[in-house]
């Protein structure tokens, strides 16, 4: 029965950790939101505002693809006033990828379109499970196997 259970999980994670879920996903939450915000720009805005100032190449890892790739996201990001580059103090000859005053608005925006997305699609659950599924996906992400 457990193994089952894992199995399950397994499996939904499986779908929401493809690519192509993500990328449908962030199409739908930037529809609109301007020029230079995608489903390709939206993971490097999303990562800025989790990690807060990174260079490309320490961005890379954690919006899964190479520090070319994010240079050429953040530069469309840049021109879009919603990041700005500053030398890092640390390496002088290097540059951190920062949010401006327009980006943390997007991002607040984002999140907001996400979390109504999310509530609408558990609408028709019962009184209080989707507050029991945050409790245990918070605890699972806390202490399970991505912790």
């Amino acid at each position: 029965m457990e193994n089952e259970v894992g199995h399950e999980i397994a499996d939904a994670l499986g779908i929401l950790l493809r690519r192509t879920t993500r990328t449908q996903l962030h199409r739908q939450l930037t529809d609109g939101m301007g020029e230079g915000l995608d489903e390709h720009t939206y993971p490097v805005l999303s990562a800025l505002a989790r990690t807060g100032p990174r260079s490309a190449a320490d961005l890379a890892p954690d919006v899964g693809i190479d520090r070319s790739g994010v240079t050429r996201r953040a530069s469309r990001l840049e021109a879009a006033g919603l990041i700005r580059r500053e030398t890092d103090p640390d390496d002088r000859r290097a540059h951190l990828l920062v949010l401006t005053e327009e980006g943390r608005s997007a991002v607040a925006e984002l999140r907001t379109r996400l979390a109504a997305h999310i509530m609408g699609s558990l609408s028709g659950w019962p009184p209080g499970e989707a507050a029991t599924f945050a409790h245990q996906l918070r605890r699972f992400t806390a202490e399970g196997p991505f912790a």
